[in-house]
């Protein structure tokens, strides 16, 4: 008996939506994502798969070992140029009021300035502050400028400050040193009331020991300046050895864990620059 054109159809749609799942499911179960989740959900879990290589890790441990540790010892580097950095602002600032000091000293010598009891007051107070600049400079609770506060773990009794460091060698290490100024003895060295020029000399003594302080601190402040300078230096310089290590161990991976565009992208930045600022 003859199919009718509605018995044909029937027929064709159905053998041709039979044809299309029996490709769908063959596709899905020969290697593709959506094949291995159905098997996983049908036939159990696979086993556990690593998520580093082992023979990455172990080939390149020692770099990743070494790098740690520059890139440790940079940021103690930077610790130690923090520290110059906060002695060095206090010395300024311990220069700038001995210059008002000798400024009010001058003004009284020349005239400009007539001395009263107000005027010492003023003169003392200056000196005072001085004093708490000294007792007050402090990194993380270690005095730098108080030997008073000297002779602990931290800082030792002639005020060295021991830097963990690649940069020391076999002594693990480096000292920075900082120098007291708690044992010149400002209250007795600089009085208010000898402005008053009585015996004569007094001005004179309280403006020449102004100008000979003026010249130690300038000195001071110059070396913190310069050791801290040197200590960025040294401390950014670590860091760029540190990302070498870390490019070394990208190379040696045979599983990189970069992409391919970031590798890319890198290796472009690197013959090329970048307008971002990475160190902010």
């Amino acid at each position: 008996m003859a199919l009718t054109d509605l018995e044909r159809l029937f027929v064709y749609t159905t053998a041709n939506q039979i044809w299309q799942q029996d490709l769908l499911m063959n596709a899905y179960f020969q290697g593709s994502s959506v094949g291995a989740n159905l098997r996983e959900m049908m036939l159990g879990r696979p086993a556990v798969k690593p998520l580093t290589n082992p023979y990455d890790e172990a080939i390149t441990g020692r770099l990743r070992a070494d790098s740690a540790t520059i890139r440790q010892a940079a940021r103690n580097v930077q610790e130690a140029s923090s520290m110059m950095g906060i002695a060095a602002e206090s010395v300024g600032v311990i220069k700038n009021t001995l210059e008002e000091m000798q400024s009010i000293a001058q003004q009284v010598k020349d005239g400009d300035l007539t001395y009263s009891a107000s005027v010492a007051s003023q003169y003392n107070a200056l000196r005072d502050k001085i004093t708490g600049i000294v007792e007050s400079t402090l990194y993380n609770g270690i005095s730098l400028l108080d030997s008073g506060a000297w002779g602990t773990e931290q800082i030792d009794a002639s005020g060295n400050v021991h830097i963990q460091s690649t940069l020391g060698g076999s002594n693990g290490g480096f000292d920075v040193t900082f120098q007291a100024l708690d044992t010149i003895p400002w209250s007795t060295q600089l009085v208010g009331e000898n402005l008053d020029d009585v015996p004569a000399g007094d001005l004179q003594t309280q403006l020449d020991r102004l100008s000979g302080y003026i010249g130690d601190m300038t000195t001071t402040e110059d070396l913190y300046s310069e050791r801290q300078d040197g200590l960025t230096y040294q401390a950014t310089a670590l860091e760029s050895q540190a990302d070498l290590l870390d490019q070394a161990v990208e190379a040696r991976r045979q599983t990189p864990t970069l992409s391919l565009e970031e590798i890319l992208v890198r290796l472009l930045l690197r013959d090329t620059g970048t307008l971002l600022d990475e160190l902010t």
